[in-house]
């Protein structure tokens, strides 16, 4: 199982369970994160959520290089297959508090971007690769950017693997709204989730509802471009696995 689901006292921990690949998501990961958020729309005890990323490494670091998903010729569509894994995507409006370990990367913003909120470890760190591997960051550039500053999510989306935004600079710029010593992210967090799930669930739900009403319309039309950038801004596979190979391990500066 390639997703755990833990539940006690009106909490679901929700645990991407790959460490050995950094918690990538491949089809299969990505099929059963968003059967998990339907399950939990239809479980009554259920209050409230957290999730994070076994082994303390990294939380994810997006979708897994080894997943070939073929690609329409049009430079009007791309299929995505990250682009339902999250709760809001599966129309959970519940909680969910994101608990970070470790490395957020790449298309782990699909998720961070439809949690509530962060609470990071000071040695988590957090970057976007897209650009270095000839890439365009659409969707998480998007994401990230109903959370942090312009000129941070800019920086951030266009520095690529050059530079990782350490998990003090997340918090100063709102990314990250707690910050825990090292392996206490999900304690730190499942202590929110339970305040929250003690509340009544339809204030909450409405709670979120109408915080996620507040932004929605700029993040339905910014969405609604990022296929076509994708579609003509991306270099064939050929040559983002080249770059991969050649680029990808390099060192990087923290800030």
């Amino acid at each position: 199982m390639t997703v755990r689901v833990e539940r006690a006292g009106g909490v679901a921990v929700v645990t991407l369970d790959r460490p050995a690949r950094h918690n990538a998501i491949d089809l299969g990961t990505a099929a059963r994160l968003a059967a998990v958020w339907r399950e939990l729309r239809y479980h009554d005890g259920v209050r409230a959520a957290v999730l994070t990323g076994a082994g303390g490494k990294a939380f994810s670091t997006g979708i897994d290089r080894a997943v070939d998903v073929p690609q329409p010729a049009s430079p009007y569509s791309a299929d995505d297959p990250l682009l339902a894994i999250g709760p809001k995507a599966n129309d959970l409006w519940k909680p969910v508090i994101a608990a970070v370990e470790g490395m957020a990367c790449g298309g782990a913003f699909y998720l961070l971007g439809e949690c509530e909120f962060v609470v990071a470890s000071r040695e988590a760190s957090f970057f976007d690769p897209h650009t270095t591997y000839g890439m365009v960051s659409a969707y998480e550039a998007v994401l990230m950017a109903q959370r942090m500053p312009y000129g941070e999510v800019a920086r951030m989306s266009l520095m690529g693997t050059a530079e990782r935004v350490s998990a003090r600079r997340a918090y100063e710029t709102g990314l990250v709204s707690e910050l825990t010593e090292p392996g206490g992210a999900l304690a730190a967090a499942r202590e929110a989730a339970d305040v929250i799930a003690a509340h009544p669930t339809e204030a909450v739900q409405g709670t979120v509802r109408a915080v996620w009403a507040a932004r929605e319309a700029a993040r339905t039309h910014a969405l609604a471009q990022a296929p076509h950038l994708i579609a003509l801004g991306n270099l064939p596979p050929e040559r983002q696995a080249a770059l991969f190979e050649g680029r990808g391990r390099g060192g990087y500066r923290l800030r």
